[in-house]
């Protein structure tokens, strides 16, 4: 049985987290974190981790950045597998996370699902044989319009799989109207829709001469990311320090 700490239990992640546990006999939430403290459920909610006295094997965080270094430092002085689920970091963030892994086991992944986990590297493979050819490379990300970070930590992630696979000779464009100038044939453009309730869209597309080829992923509900999540926390616990992924999780 892997016991669980939930931050950002009252949010939406965290709620289908919550109930995704319930049905699952290897897996308990034995207390949550959340900025509201409300009670939803039926284990104790603390504002802060480092307010958290209950034993867990794991914590899962659906919640913000301004919480990671509480996370990072209850994790390492308890030995708890952290896996790490909010996007937005930045780059010092990402530095801490590195350096922590060193001491406890870590898990992040800007998109738990395996279809996207799956489709790293699928566009890696494409893009190493249609680079060759000449093909453009752009990303396209849409998300319901309450999400507050642009491009996506998927879309991010796309590209820097797809960087990798080119030996990271490519940069990324995020706005074509700041300058009127022929697109560059060593960059990635990366696209953000946001609008109404769309959960996550994500497509690669190279574009060649007279051909098209694209790769797209469309969530249809937030339970996949939280199916990912908890499969991430029962593998992880009880791992060795460091930086762990989903590939790693699935078996890909």
């Amino acid at each position: 049985m892997t016991r669980i700490i939930m931050c950002g239990c009252n949010g939406k992640m965290g709620r289908v987290i919550s109930q995704l546990v319930k049905e699952d006999e290897n897996a308990e939430i034995v207390a949550g974190v959340d900025i509201s403290c409300e009670q939803l459920d039926t284990y104790p909610v603390f504002k802060k981790i480092t307010e958290c006295n209950v034993e867990a094997d794991a914590v899962i965080d659906f919640s913000a950045p301004v919480a990671l270094d509480d996370i990072l430092s209850v994790g390492i002085a308890k030995n708890l597998a952290l896996v790490l689920c909010t996007t937005g970091y930045s780059e010092e963030e990402i530095a801490k996370i590195n350096e922590a892994s060193k001491k406890v086991a870590i898990l992040r992944s800007a998109n738990m699902s395996l279809g996207i986990n799956l489709l790293l590297g699928l566009v890696q493979a494409a893009a190493k044989v249609l680079s060759d050819a000449n093909f453009d490379i752009e990303l396209v990300e849409k998300h319901h319009n309450q999400k507050v970070d642009a491009p996506s930590g998927t879309a991010l992630a796309l590209a820097d799989a797809i960087n990798e696979a080119l030996n990271n000779e490519y940069n990324y464009k995020y706005d074509r109207s700041a300058e009127r100038v022929k697109r560059d044939k060593k960059e990635i453009g990366i696209s953000a829709v946001r609008g109404g309730t769309i959960v996550g869209e994500h497509e690669v597309i190279f574009a060649g001469t007279d051909e098209v080829i694209e790769f797209k992923h469309t969530a249809y509900s937030k339970a996949i990311f939280g199916k990912g999540a908890v499969s991430a926390a029962k593998f992880l616990a009880g791992k060795e320090a460091g930086m762990y992924s989903m590939k790693d999780a699935v078996g890909l």
